[in-house]
């Protein structure tokens, strides 16, 4: 079972949310309106497009800069606090493990099931495992950044398949995005879980398994009779 990492198993911090963008703007001199901010998001989101397979930093700093001027953000110094956020983002001390998330993967591979990240992320997945006191539950991770193709891309599947060794139709894929993570593993054919921790559910095909919690994941991967043998 592969995971994605950020709004999967961690989540931001105020570093990330509307105060963080207005203190990073102000040490730059630059004025943004923080009741912008969760607009700002949505119109931002355009400049990731889902076509682009290969990883490049610009596209995320570009999406930082387009936050910050849907906040009213303008000035020579746009570009330099833009490359900051986009910098921190891959420092594990802004985000925390959601509550669910150790004991789920403990249970998974307390039930043989091997675990996985796959993650269009830049952050160091070996030390992302060392700071959230994960260690020896993760058997292969593989970033964006460093593989250089992105979600929903089948590259990035097929290479964390080939390590893992193990067929798609013998693997899922957990992940809170649709575009990435479910249709990414739709691709492949691996068995796509859709994370909905909060708010309404998506509507979504019959093939996607819809989750509040990973709590519910290892009664659906590996039910506790059947790991019992």
């Amino acid at each position: 079972m592969f995971f994605d990492v950020d709004f999967t198993l961690i989540h931001p911090g105020p570093r990330f949310q509307s105060s963080g963008y207005r203190e990073s703007c102000a040490r730059h001199g630059i004025i943004v309106d923080e009741g912008r901010f969760d607009e700002a998001c949505v119109q931002a989101a355009a400049v990731l497009d889902d076509s682009a397979e290969t990883y490049d930093a610009g596209l995320y700093v570009a999406f930082t800069r387009r936050i910050i001027e849907a906040m009213g953000g303008t000035g020579p110094a746009l570009d330099r606090v833009s490359r900051e956020i986009y910098d921190e983002w891959a420092e594990h001390a802004h985000f925390s493990l959601y509550e669910d998330v150790a004991d789920a993967l403990r249970e998974l591979r307390a039930r043989d099931v091997r675990l996985g990240l796959i993650s269009n992320s830049h952050r160091c997945l070996v030390s992302f495992q060392s700071h959230f006191e994960l260690e020896g539950l993760i058997d292969v991770a593989v970033s964006s950044s460093d593989y250089g193709v992105l979600k929903p891309h089948p590259p990035i599947f097929q290479r964390a398949l080939s390590l893992m060794d193990v067929r798609a139709e013998e693997a899922a894929m957990v992940g809170d995005s649709v575009p990435h993570d479910v249709n990414g593993a739709r691709r492949v054919g691996m068995r796509p879980f859709l994370v909905v921790r909060d708010g309404v559910a998506p509507v979504v095909d019959d093939d996607v398994t819809v989750v509040r919690s990973l709590a519910e994941l290892p009664d659906l991967i590996a039910p506790a009779a059947s790991a019992e043998g």
